[in-house]
């Protein structure tokens, strides 16, 4: 990866619907050059998606939580179904295995509390594998996005 790389990189984190020709502007290539290093780029595995960030309080679910959670076994089969399951919850935004006090950091969303004591219901209490989990509400987002620092 070079400078050329690292300015296209950092522009699409910013905007990812920028047109080539934008680009060119900002990084100081061709539209053309443009497309061939982000096609390299996403077939390299350096852009592994390209999102939209939704407003939750829109959608109706503007309760955000911060969740950790510990197992009491860390087997691999039981990590791989822990992992499953939050796989396919579509409340949980993001999902880390974590050193330290809790196995998951987990964040997710949900319409009110009402809704999240669903959510612990099926997916806390009645997975005889989890040994605590503790829940922290987002008062204020301020700042969401998974924008890092590239360089050369």
């Amino acid at each position: 990866m070079d400078r050329f790389d690292a300015l296209l990189l950092d522009a699409l984190q910013h905007e990812n619907r920028q047109t080539a020709e934008a680009l060119s502007q900002k990084v100081g290539l061709s539209p053309d050059a443009c497309r061939k290093r982000l096609n390299r780029l996403r077939a390299a595995g350096y852009i592994e998606a390209d999102v939209a960030i939704l407003s939750p309080a829109k959608l109706g679910r503007g309760l955000m939580l911060v969740v950790e959670v510990s197992l009491q076994s860390e087997r691999p089969a039981d990590l791989d179904r822990f992992k499953a399951r939050m796989l396919d919850a579509p409340e949980v935004m993001q999902c880390y295995y974590v050193t330290g006090n809790a196995d998951f950091i987990l964040i997710l969303s949900a319409r009110d509390m009402a809704d999240y004591e669903a959510f612990t219901r099926r997916h806390f209490f009645s997975e005889a594998n989890i040994a605590r989990f503790r829940t922290s509400a987002v008062m204020d987002r301020v700042k969401v996005g998974f924008v890092m620092p590239v360089e050369a």
